[in-house]
């Protein structure tokens, strides 16, 4: 069994279905780039998976916990990085990751939360208030925030989205070390180059379903653009 399960999974909203028997399994360790055009549902997913949406149908299983039955449970298994920050903008930086260790049961949290500003470079502006952070600041610490427990499973949704290149250079190092110490990861994105670098596996999204998957080292010569830009023609 892997670490993400879900079967025949299915999200309507009103009369439009957005995803559509979804299969999908991720074995611990994989970290997986979810592709697909705008609308495609990818979003949706990942908030199903970390217990923010409820599904229509089908089953979904997260780090052995039944969604949602057992959200509870797999959010202490979570981290995840969404289009919001889900930071307080009147609290500092610290403070942020202090309440969120805090929620997590952490016992040393002031340390693990100087750990984790550190690692993403914010170690400097830890005393400042996040509404006066920019929006590349922001997502910063939403990655500080979404490592801080040490979670068995990472869901990343765009996370490059608002970042310059030392952001983004940042972000890859955190995902490379986070990767190397056996965590599974999940994250979407459209920028195919900089994904090709970190993911070991591939898997589209269109139309409601995954409708193609191919590991790093089966590529062809096209690399991952060539791959991508086939699984859509074939979907038309």
């Amino acid at each position: 069994m892997g670490v993400i399960e879900v079967h025949r999974l299915t999200r309507r909203f009103g009369l439009r279905t957005v995803l559509n028997g979804v299969e999908l399994t991720v074995q611990a360790g994989e970290f997986v780039a979810l592709l697909g055009p705008n609308g495609a549902g990818k979003t949706t997913l990942l908030r199903i998976l970390a217990s923010l949406m409820r599904p229509t149908m089908g089953r979904v299983m997260l780090a052995g916990c039944e969604l949602p039955r057992q959200a509870a449970a797999a959010r202490q298994q979570l981290g995840f990085v969404s289009h919001l920050p889900l930071l307080y903008g009147n609290l500092s930086a610290e403070q942020n990751l202090w309440f969120y260790g805090q929620l997590y049961g952490l016992q040393d949290y002031r340390r693990r939360a100087a750990e984790v500003l550190r690692l993403v470079g914010l170690e400097r502006r830890s005393g400042d208030a996040v509404r006066t952070f920019s929006r590349g600041m922001q997502q910063r610490l939403a990655v500080a925030r979404a490592i801080l427990h040490d979670p068995q499973v990472l869901l990343l949704d765009e996370p490059h989205t608002g970042l310059d290149q030392d952001a983004c250079a940042m972000l890859d190092a955190v995902l490379r070390r986070v990767t190397a110490e056996g965590r599974t990861v999940l994250m979407t994105s459209h920028d195919l180059v900089r994904v090709q670098a970190l993911a070991g596996r591939f898997d589209v999204l269109s139309r409601g379903k995954i409708c193609a998957s191919a590991h790093a080292d089966a590529l062809g010569p096209g690399g991952l653009p060539g791959f991508y830009q086939q699984a859509l023609e074939e979907e038309q």
